[in-house]
């Protein structure tokens, strides 16, 4: 059986857009930094998320019912490593950095994202040790175009839309 380290490393090969994952339950905002999301169905437009348990961001997900995708552009690398807990910011104080505004949910959209998506979640799965939250997005804002965000070898790094290849 193949081991979580080895599935992990080989895992690092698959290079992912980075988005902030954020709520608000109660009064509080949590957030974490993310490359396990996925379009699911565009009628009705839905995506889905993976969350590990562990995650501060988890129990206030699951509570509030509510979710926002902040798809993130090249030059948010420090927001990316904010919110992954790299530089052990934590809870509340994640949200110094950026504007943030709820739309219809009350979840945090940040303002400088590529796309921010306001997410109600309408199903619920439990796989191991992560939960995939599935959400109807009843929410979108856009930026003008900019080059993504992406995650992969354990940097970040983009790429241009237009052609130009990788940079890392």
């Amino acid at each position: 059986m193949t081991s979580a380290d080895e599935f992990k490393q080989a895992m690092r090969h698959l290079a992912g857009g980075v988005a902030i994952i954020a709520t608000e339950h109660e009064g509080s905002r949590a957030g974490l930094a993310a490359t396990a999301v996925c379009s699911v169905s565009a009628d009705p437009p839905t995506i889905l998320i993976c969350i590990n348990s562990g995650a501060s961001a988890h129990e206030p997900i699951h509570k509030s019912g509510c979710f926002s995708v902040n798809l993130l552009a090249s030059g948010h690398d420090d927001m990316a490593r904010r919110f992954s807990g790299e530089t052990g910011v934590k809870g509340e104080e994640r949200f110094a950095t950026g504007q943030w505004a709820p739309l219809v949910t009350g979840a945090p959209v940040l303002e400088s994202a590529l796309a921010g998506f306001d997410c109600r979640v309408t199903e619920v799965v439990t796989m191991s040790t992560h939960t995939v939250f599935f959400g109807t997005v009843v929410g979108i804002v856009t930026k003008a175009a900019a080059r993504p965000l992406i995650y992969a070898h354990g940097t970040y790094g983009t790429f241009s839309p237009e052609g130009a290849g990788l940079w890392w």
